[in-house]
């Protein structure tokens, strides 16, 4: 492997390599850090934040991104926790709930992909109309737990086997988005949109609805999170998902997931979310104050944006440099080629 692959392989695969250092240096400052309790109490804190991760690289890649995921989260909780406290029925409230999601990712979709409004500007907009929203049906009150029906709450604490439900189901869209992305028409032409849109289309690619599809998945998403979160609190706050967008953001770009579109893994993705996760356990475990936790999430933003910056050019400098050597190989063995060649 010559040094130009060595780089692009350092590029691609860094966050790996982050994420066992970050353990290695917790283990060693707290060595009651690395025990398969606290492995699974990490899971489950990601577990949210990964549902709505997923659905959101495969947005980024395909050149567009969703800031409005938290606020749909808190809206999706608020309206399925009414639903619930005035029916009785989790059935319904789970219904209410995805219901919201995707009529939240139906607008930012059909604003994006059909109206080509900027992707950025329009969910910034729709951050405040969701969040404003859930703080409007819920009046600013918090429904408690006495309203909320006990199988719901059950889902708080459900397990399959000895793995809490909100693992089981975060290994479960971690596994539909690795077979989407690697394995289907659509998963190939989310990157190919991203990439180059225009010879997407020329390709075949109905972008609008790819975008729309996107755009709607991760609304759901948004309010499945939404609706976990509130089982494992014992109650629907209008704030419950307050940051998240900012917290998917990170883990998308920490998993190397390029901004500009057209490039990623999902195995990246969900290194980012363990990185991510494990700084914020490790830094509890440290007793870091949470106003800390708060500084670090920004400049842990900042740190990803700059990465990934830095990381496409070198990657595309790198091939470039492979491109030219490869070329000129061509052009030296060119004459041996012809000096050999038999004579017409």
């Amino acid at each position: 492997m010559n040094a130009e692959r060595l780089k692009i392989f350092a590029a691609k695969n860094g966050i790996f390599l982050a994420l066992i250092v970050l353990v290695a240096v917790f283990s060693i400052l707290r060595p009651n850090f690395f025990t398969f309790a606290n492995g699974q109490s990490i899971l489950l804190q990601a577990a949210e934040l990964g549902l709505i991760a997923i659905p959101a690289a495969f947005l980024i890649m395909s050149g567009t991104i969703d800031l409005s995921v938290g606020s749909v989260a808190s809206a999706a909780a608020i309206t399925g926790g009414l639903t619930m406290s005035g029916t009785g029925s989790t059935l319904l409230g789970f219904a209410a709930a995805i219901g919201t999601g995707i009529a939240a990712g139906a607008l930012n979709g059909f604003l994006v992909a059909y109206l080509r409004l900027n992707s950025f500007v329009v969910t910034l907009g729709a951050l405040s109309v969701w969040g404003g929203l859930a703080l409007l049906l819920s009046d600013g009150r918090t429904i408690p737990r006495a309203e909320l029906p006990e199988a719901f709450r059950a889902i708080g604490t459900l397990k399959v086997g000895p793995v809490p439900i909100q693992i089981v189901a975060l290994v479960a869209v971690i596994a539909l988005g690795w077979y989407v992305l690697n394995h289907t028409t659509f998963g190939k032409s989310v990157k190919a949109i991203g990439g180059n849109e225009r010879a997407a289309r020329l390709m075949g690619v109905n972008v609008q609805r790819s975008r729309f599809l996107l755009f709607v998945a991760t609304g759901a998403f948004a309010a499945l999170a939404g609706l976990f979160l509130s089982a494992k609190v014992q109650s629907a706050n209008p704030n419950i998902g307050s940051g998240l967008e900012l917290e998917v953001l990170t883990v998308v770009l920490l998993g190397g997931v390029a901004f500009e579109g057209g490039v990623g893994r999902i195995s990246g993705v969900v290194a980012g979310l363990l990185f991510f996760r494990v700084l914020r356990a490790g830094l509890v475990f440290m007793q870091a104050s949470p106003f800390l936790q708060t500084i670090l999430v920004g400049a842990t933003l900042i740190i990803a944006v700059a990465l990934d910056s830095s990381i496409q050019r070198m990657i595309r400098s790198s091939w470039a440099k492979l491109g030219k050597r490869a070329a000129s190989r061509e052009a030296v063995d060119e004459p041996d080629r012809a000096t050999t060649a038999p004579n017409g």
